[in-house]
């Protein structure tokens, strides 16, 4: 029997409004996952999400207007494809239907998540995003599916506005079960389990799901906290005296999106390579003997900037050996070398060059901030006026850059960009 003619889930967000929360945390910190860092040695490609809304589908809204995180299933089918179960599920919708499939080779969205689906129980439907994971047969495989499962869990979340949090943003089917009810099904508990054991000699929880979502989420541009973050232990020497919490470990990123390079200091093996920010969750070291060959003064792609915020400090990047490589590592900022940026206070009133197409930029661009395109001048009319509150010179190609203020916003722009004072 499939799961979905066991489901009766079809209870719609018109009675789940007046019914109350009551969520629980019995989240439990857990060491690094041999399986998340096999998937992490893999180096996947950034997945695809494919669309294929099917109109078919009802439209109901979320109790709030909008998800409120993400519910994971699995289709305790061993003999189905991915292609079997949606064709299965867009005949039977009327019993149960969920957004979006996985598996190792794809990430099938058929409902629009901005409407809710049935594949929880009427209290969970009226609040979250709902996937299945088909069951798969291999090491490969699973490891794959996991990956494009933990990233559809964090594009879900970012697209929202959410952040990674175990049963609250985040929860399996049995989450449901214990924490909400008006369900009784525990997937993808034992899925998890047998394969995880089967294939790796191991065990897979929501826990490490949830670290592996956060590293997907972090690699998105989200700012997330590992589990440990927060330290609210007291002097045991003075009982009165209760020491304040410290501030908790966040790391704040920021993608760049120029294909902007820098070279690897000659030193650059006194601090080791990561695959994700160190101390992250999930991050673990690779080491450079790992990596083979001299890359003393070797030019590498950038494309990510991390700045750990509160209880730690240090920056960051993420890099690459090729323009095109999907494999990608972190190093501390001593490591590399950017083309140096000297600035100094500038003022003044100009006319922004409007006959040629010159970028408009949020960093310098190939400055170690790292620069993202936010405009164009012919995007504006002739005869714009722009005040200029900042200047740049790179001595690298001896290029001026003058950071400007239009409608309101600053931008980065080469000198060549603005005509004279006006």
């Amino acid at each position: 029997m499939k799961k979905w003619q066991r489901w009766a889930v079809r209870g719609i967000a018109l009675t789940a409004g007046c019914l109350g929360l009551f969520w629980g945390s019995n989240a439990v910190t857990a060491s690094a996952n041999s399986i998340n860092s096999y998937i992490a040695n893999q180096h996947y490609a950034t997945p695809t999400i494919t669309k294929k809304i099917w109109s078919g589908f009802p439209k109901y809204s979320y109790r709030n207007g909008k998800p409120e995180g993400v519910v994971v299933h699995e289709t305790a089918n061993p003999n189905s494809t991915i292609y079997n179960e949606i064709t299965y599920m867009k005949n039977n919708y009327q019993n149960a239907f969920v957004h979006t499939f996985v598996d190792a080779s794809n990430i099938i969205n058929i409902a629009n998540t901005n409407y809710l689906c049935w594949g929880a129980g009427p209290i969970a439907n009226a609040r979250y995003v709902q996937f299945e994971q088909v069951e798969v047969h291999s090491k490969a495989a699973f490891a794959s599916e996991l990956n494009n499962a933990a990233y559809y869990t964090a594009y879900i979340l970012k697209q929202y506005g959410l952040t990674p949090k175990r049963d609250t943003t985040i929860l399996s089917h049995h989450d449901v079960s214990l924490l909400l009810g008006g369900t009784n099904h525990t997937d993808p508990d034992g899925y998890w389990k047998a394969n995880a054991s089967a294939y790796f000699g191991t065990t897979y929880t929501m826990t490490d799901f949830v670290n592996l979502v956060k590293t997907q989420y972090a690699e998105l541009g989200g700012t997330t906290a590992p589990e440990t973050d927060t330290d609210t232990t007291t002097d045991s020497s003075d009982s009165n005296d209760h020491t304040p919490a410290k501030p908790k470990k966040t790391v704040k990123y920021n993608h760049g999106g120029n294909n902007e390079t820098a070279t690897l200091a000659n030193n650059y093996t006194k601090w080791t390579v990561y695959n994700h920010v160190k101390g992250t969750s999930g991050a673990y070291k690779i080491g450079w003997g790992r990596l083979s060959a001299d890359h003393r003064g070797a030019k590498v792609y950038v494309d990510s900037r991390g700045v750990k915020k509160g209880g730690w400090s240090g920056t960051w990047y993420r890099i690459r050996f090729g323009k095109n490589s999907t494999a990608k590592y972190w190093v501390y900022n001593k490591v590399l070398k950017f083309p140096k940026v000297t600035y100094s206070d500038a003022s003044g009133t100009y006319t922004l060059n409007t006959n040629t197409n010159y970028k408009l930029y949020n960093h310098v661009l190939n400055s170690n901030y790292l620069s993202k395109t936010t405009g164009n001048t012919t995007a504006f009319p002739a005869g714009t006026k722009v005040t200029v509150n900042k200047a740049g010179y790179k001595a690298s190609d001896g290029s001026n850059w003058y950071r400007i203020i239009l409608n309101d916003k600053p931008y980065w722009i080469q000198a060549a960009g603005l005509n004279g004072n006006a």
